[in-house]
């Protein structure tokens, strides 16, 4: 079954998401602070340029920029995170790829 928890992040948490892009330090801050997304708090466990990855206990988010969009995907603890990372990965690189 989907999880349509993304349709829920709200315009603070967006904004919350693109400082953490913004942000040019080497330890960005939202690595000390966390990220909210639909609601919950994620520990951020790697945050550069593209990526933003979270986890909240068994579960997790991957945050990732492309040119035109920024991809907010949601993995439950039946996924293993390698796997939703390298599949969300995949999918950014493609729509880069093609100019989105």
């Amino acid at each position: 079954m989907a999880d349509i928890r993304a349709a829920q992040v709200k315009p603070e948490e967006l904004k919350e998401i693109v400082t953490a892009y913004k942000d040019t330090s080497d330890v960005k801050h939202v690595q000390s602070t966390g990220l909210h997304v639909a609601g919950d708090k994620y520990v951020v466990i790697k945050a550069d340029d593209r990526s933003l990855y979270g986890k909240k206990g068994k579960t997790g988010i991957l945050i990732v920029k492309t040119t035109q969009a920024i991809l907010i995907s949601h993995y439950p603890e039946t996924v293993q995170p390698g796997a939703a990372a390298t599949t969300v990965e995949q999918l950014a690189d493609y729509l880069i790829g093609v100019g989105y």
